[in-house]
């Protein structure tokens, strides 16, 4: 395997720059990632990293928010600015000819935004809205109250992305300001370019840009421990009006550097994602048809992340639901997986790779995780041979990891209980 073998450099600032040529379309998607996020978020201010996320394409120093507009329409751009945890993004795709002009507004965009008084106040309005259809909707209640309750309302990934009513009507223009000033600087922001364009000139057209920025080093959020486990805890979030009863169930398990993490992820496919949904689906919806949905996810990031199992079922279907959901992990936590499962997971994960590489934007992404996490530039070429030296002990540790005993389980819609 060839692999990616992509470009980087780091300019004289700090601002990192990964280049990847491909001759697929005459086009080059630009993914441009701000190590910042909610977990810069304090307290008094909660959501407004995912504020700044929606405002900061509303105006600059040099352009209004319809001129930017107007000069990303023109040219056939949609500029996307989503904020997670711990990165804020500016990604578009444009003609290989429009590529210096493009990158100068999202430089104009990263670097010099003003968040223009009457901007921040309409996308204030928005953002509220935004968070009282959460606080409607069963799903998103149940995997809010799981984070809080599996971390802590002092940790970072135990409040919420967007914040509440009361944090977002708090923030005011200067927040904002002070906010991008603190935290986005040059040796926080990664350009991957990626298209139909020699790397070489990928690089220089970015440093023609973005090598003017100056500012000061910005330290890295100090990794907070999250609560130990000390027992299963469930609650009921009763939500009367609403169809049907959304499940979430969790325990913090470990970060994307632990040695472990290759272990985990094939744990976690055999689990919930494998196939039609791994073993959680072939038992819960595919033989007892109990569930709308099943499926796990493993969220191992610069802090331990959490594994969590998601589910939508009949309010009847609740109690037995969990039930199947403590059989199939104490089945994985004492039995571990059969030889046939850990083989197939592995053949799955690393046929995945080459799927995801088969655009642009998807490239583009593959090398922010790479730079993000360090996990070098040869890792889509060294990954294989890693997840194929996992044992079948390897991965039965893993599941040990997550114990019913120590399940945090949040049931959100009609149901008022009692849980176990």
């Amino acid at each position: 395997m060839a692999g990616l073998a992509p470009t980087r450099e780091v300019l004289a600032n700090g601002v990192t720059v990964l280049a990847k040529r491909t001759s697929t379309t005459p086009a080059v998607t630009v993914l441009a990632n701000l190590r910042v996020g909610s977990v810069h978020d304090p307290p008094v201010h909660e959501g407004i990293a995912h504020f700044v996320s929606r405002t900061i394409d509303r105006g600059t120093e040099r352009f209004t928010a319809d001129e930017i507009a107007e000069e990303l329409d023109r040219r056939g751009v949609s500029l996307a600015c989503p904020a997670g945890r711990h990165t804020l993004s500016l990604a578009c795709t444009c003609l290989v000819e429009d590529l210096r002009d493009v990158l100068a507004i999202m430089g104009e965009i990263a670097m010099r935004p003003v968040f223009p008084a009457v901007e921040v106040d309409r996308r204030r309005g928005e953002i509220v809205t935004l968070i009282r259809q959460d606080q409607d909707n069963p799903a998103v209640v149940a995997v809010e109250t799981l984070m809080s309750m599996l971390y802590g309302d002092s940790h970072p990934y135990g409040r919420r992305l967007r914040g509440t009513v009361e944090s977002v009507e708090r923030i005011a223009r200067d927040h904002l300001q002070r906010f991008h000033a603190q935290h986005c600087a040059p040796d926080r922001l990664t350009l991957a370019l990626v298209g139909d364009i020699e790397p070489g000139r990928a690089i220089d057209t970015a440093r023609s840009i973005f090598e003017q920025w100056k500012g000061p080093a910005v330290p890295e959020v100090i990794a907070a421990a999250a609560p130990s486990a000390s027992g299963r805890r469930c609650r009921v979030v009763p939500m009367m009006g609403k169809s049907q009863t959304d499940l979430a169930y969790g325990f913090v398990t470990i970060a994307r550097s632990a040695p472990s993490y290759h272990a985990y992820w094939l744990m976690n496919n055999i689990l919930g994602q494998f196939s039609l949904g791994g073993r959680l689906g072939d038992s819960i919806r595919e033989q007892q048809g109990m569930a709308y949905y099943v499926f796990s996810s493993l969220d191992a990031s610069l802090m331990p992340g959490p594994l969590t199992i998601r589910a939508g079922v009949s309010p009847a279907n609740v109690t037995r639901a969990i039930a199947s959901v403590d059989t199939e992990l104490r089945k994985l936590v004492t039995e571990g997986p059969t030889e046939q499962e850990l083989a197939e997971s592995k053949q799955y994960l690393i046929g995945s790779v080459p799927r995801t590489l088969e655009t642009n934007m998807g490239i583009a992404t593959y090398l922010q995780t790479a730079e993000f996490f360090e996990l070098g530039l040869d890792y889509d070429v060294r990954m294989p041979d890693i997840l194929r030296a996992v044992t079948r002990d390897d991965v039965l540790a893993a599941a040990r990891g997550i114990d019913p005993q120590t399940a945090t389980i949040v049931v959100a819609g009609p149901f008022e209980g009692p849980l176990s």
